[in-house]
Formats: structure tokens, sequence, C-alpha cells
């Protein structure tokens, strides 16, 4: 066991693990030749009597994982000591079917191709906890479409929102990754055929049937050209995950903010043994936060890696494409894993209503001087009503008084604005503006998207 599988559980999930585990890995590819020698007896290009005692040994729990591992640092990539481990225990069953393993193929597109089928795995499990936890914003924004609490611009208090709001605009972004996610399926998830150099010339006039016939047994798109030099492909997988991972950070950050002593409008779920410390028994630490905002440091260094690898070498890459291998299941799990924490963490959230109402009072009135300001502006202008409201607001602060006192004492205020007018211009609730109204239209379009459909603008 190496140190960073120590820690694993906080940064991936089991599901993911394992999908990108070494025997994952090395089932994936075999899938792959299983279903080339397949295909290729469909074509007529092997006898349909070498199919069967491949297939049976495309298993890899036959394979000696340790082995391979050592044989790959010399080979320069897994494929070729595995296609030699395969090969010899198809010979020893039938010798004649050994002659046909990996026919025409090259160690990249078995590679490659079971590469996709292990990301095809992982999208599945990306796309239910990603729906999961739209189910779950979904329902926070609407419990909370009326909350009121203060706004933050430049991490100081600015104008009234609601939490609704603030939660709708978390699942918004999150729906827009849902539409990502289900368009780049049909790009990346291709198969990978052309052969040693991109031509299939090895199955002379039957590349293209057997090709087909391969991608049909996968149930993967065939693209209309190999493409083992193009890595638009992974690299937007890469990408989209980058953003995902990005925009589970931005919600990590707000809610680890919200949860500090001095705010304290939010929480995470608690539970025995979860957010303690080690020496101080009160502390109740934004643990999920953390995990989550770890991956979104990580997962941009390795996205700029997959587009640094992006300029390969003519038909066949060197050291481009070998850099993908450790790179994107590593930003697969970091994403899996922080979207993993996020859903437990918002499926539980605690929420302080009264403590957002407190820190709207906070300022003593301050953070409604915009509404006095246009108030005023509606009979003096923008700028006289600016200049009288900004020397109330000074005056409030050195005062250390509420500024609904300073307004009504202000003479140059009052000969325009009641006193009733200025409690009502100074409550917070009446100045949310169209928030309820996006908390709607972001519900309207959640709702709008039946299970497994891609949403539509």
């Amino acid at each position: 066991m190496t140190a960073s599988q120590l820690t694993s559980s906080m940064f991936s999930t089991d599901a993911m693990q394992s999908v990108f585990g070494p025997a994952a890995c090395v089932q994936r590819m075999l899938d792959v030749e299983a279903a080339l020698a397949r295909a290729e007896a469909a074509c007529g290009v092997i006898p349909e009597a070498a199919v069967q005692p491949i297939a049976a040994h495309c298993n890899a729990q036959q394979i000696d994982l340790d082995a391979l591992a050592r044989a790959a640092g010399a080979s320069g990539n897994l494929a070729i000591p595995l296609v030699k481990q395969l090969t010899q225990r198809v010979a020893q069953a039938d010798a004649d079917a050994a002659k046909y393993v990996h026919w025409g193929a090259t160690s990249q597109d078995v590679i490659d191709t079971g590469m996709v089928l292990q990301l095809r795995d992982a999208l599945d499990l990306i796309d239910a906890d990603l729906d999961t936890l739209c189910d779950t914003l979904a329902k926070l924004a609407a419990a909370h479409r009326d909350t009121v609490m203060i706004g933050r611009t430049w991490m100081q208090h600015a104008l009234p929102i609601t939490f609704g709001l603030k939660a709708a605009e978390w699942l918004d972004g999150l729906l827009r990754h849902r539409q990502r996610l289900a368009a780049l399926r049909s790009r990346a998830l291709a198969l990978q055929f052309g052969g040693a150099a991109g031509t299939l010339a090895s199955l002379g006039n039957k590349g293209i049937d057997v090709a087909a016939a391969l991608a049909a047994d996968l149930a993967l798109p065939l693209p209309a050209a190999p493409w083992h030099t193009q890595r638009d492909r992974f690299t937007e997988v890469a990408t989209v995950l980058g953003m995902l991972t990005g925009s589970l950070g931005k919600i990590a950050r707000d809610i680890s903010l919200q949860m500090q002593t001095e705010v304290g409008e939010l929480a995470e779920p608690s539970a025995p043994g979860r957010g303690g410390s080690s020496t101080m028994p009160h502390k109740r630490n934004p643990v999920g936060c953390a995990a989550v905002l770890t991956a979104a440091v990580r997962v941009p260094g390795l996205v700029a890696t997959m587009l640094a690898g992006m300029v390969q070498e003519h038909e066949r890459a060197l050291g481009g494409w070998q850099a993908e291998w450790d790179t994107l299941p590593e930003i697969v799990e970091l994403c899996a894993g922080a979207l993993r924490q996020m859903r437990d963490v918002v499926g539980d959230l605690q929420v302080d209503v009264a403590r957002m109402r407190a820190n709207l009072e906070a300022t003593h009135g301050l953070i409604m001087a915009e509404a006095v300001t246009l108030a005023l502006g509606s009979a003096i202008g923008r700028m006289e009503a600016h200049h009288l409201v900004e020397r109330a607001c000074r005056t409030a602060v050195d005062s250390s008084r509420h500024l609904r006192d300073v307004l009504k004492q202000d003479r140059d205020v009052s000969a325009r604005l009641g006193a009733q007018d200025i409690d009502r211009l100074l409550d917070p609730t009446g100045y949310t503006g169209a928030a309820r109204a996006f908390v709607d239209r972001v519900l309207e379009q959640h709702l709008r998207r039946p299970a497994g459909d891609s949403y539509q603008e």
C-alpha cells in the first residue's frame, strides 16, 4: 500500500477506484481483444474457430498483474506484455487460435479503446451522483426561496439576497455541466482502431468492415478516422470534468466561508468522528469542503497536462500520449471524489435562518443605503442623493448609530422621505429584486429534463 492509498477515501470513491483499478484496466483491454476476435471472424479475417479460445482467456483473473507491471517498463506500454501473456494462455488451449490474438491491431488501439470503456463506466457513476446533487440543490433552493440573507461582494456585506438564490446559482452551473457531459459522450467515447499507422493496411480490404463490427460489438460510435494523435476526445473529458470540479469547489468555498464562527450561517452534517480536531474538542471543521477544495486545487494542473499532451508527433506520439495514462484517471477520480463529498455535504446541510437574519443587521442598516439613494434620487437626482446618503453612512459609522436613526434626523433627507418611508426602505426583505424569480427559473429548467435526457437551452 502506498501513502496516497491511505487518504484515497477522502479524494475519490470506492466505485471509481474500482473502475480505474489494475484489474479493471486490464479487463477492459481484454474486452477489446475479445471483441476484436469476434469482429474479425464475422468479417472473415480470422477463422471462426479461433474466437472461443481467445475470448475464453480474455479474463483479467488469468493475467499475472505483477509480471505485467514489471514488463511494462521495458515494453513501453501495458498492451505489449498483456498481449504476450494472453497469447501464451490461448496457445496452451489452442495453438492455432493463438496465431490470431491481436490480429491487425496496434497497442494504442487496445489501450485507448480500453480507456474509452473505462471512461464510459466512470461517466455513468459521475452522472448518477451529479443527478442526486442537482436534485438536492433544487430542494434546497425551493425550501429557501424566501430566506433573506446578506449578499457579499469582495468579501464584504453588499445587498440582501436569498439563500434560495445562492443555492439556485450553484444548481444552475451544475445543470450546464450535465449538458456538457451528455454532449461529450458521442464525441469522446469513440472506438480507436487504426492499426500501426492509422490505415488498417494489415486487414487488407476488410479494415472498415472490421472496425464497424468492432464498434458495434463494444457499443461504441465508429469515428470517421482513427485518432491516434488527435487527442481532443480525451482532453474534452478532462476539461469538462475540470470545470465540474471547479464548480464544486465554488460551492465548497461558499459553504466553508458561511461556516466560519463569525458568520455561522451554514454547517456541514455532523457525525461521530467527523470534522473534529485532534486537540480542540470544540472544533467542527468543514472536512467535506476541504476535500472538495483539495480536488479543485489539484485538477487544474492535471488538465493542463492533458492540454499540453495534445501536441503530438505525426501518426503516433512519443511522450504526449503516454502522459495521459495516469493523468486522465486521476482527474476522473478526483472529480468523482469531490462530487461525492459535495453530494453528502449538501444532502444534510444545516441552515441557520436566524443567524442569516441577524447578519443582515451586522452593519446597522448600511446595506440598505442603495435603496435609500434610489428613492431620494427620483426627487433630487442620483448624484445628490448619493452624496446625502454617503454622508449619513459616515455619520452612522462614526457615531455607532443605526442608519435609520441618522436618516430620520437628517433634515435634507427627512424633508423628502417620511419616517415610514425610511423604515420601509431599510427593510432587507423588501429589497431582493428578482431573486425569487431567478430561483423559479432555475428550478423550472431543472424540472424540464426527464431522467436520462440531455438539457435543451
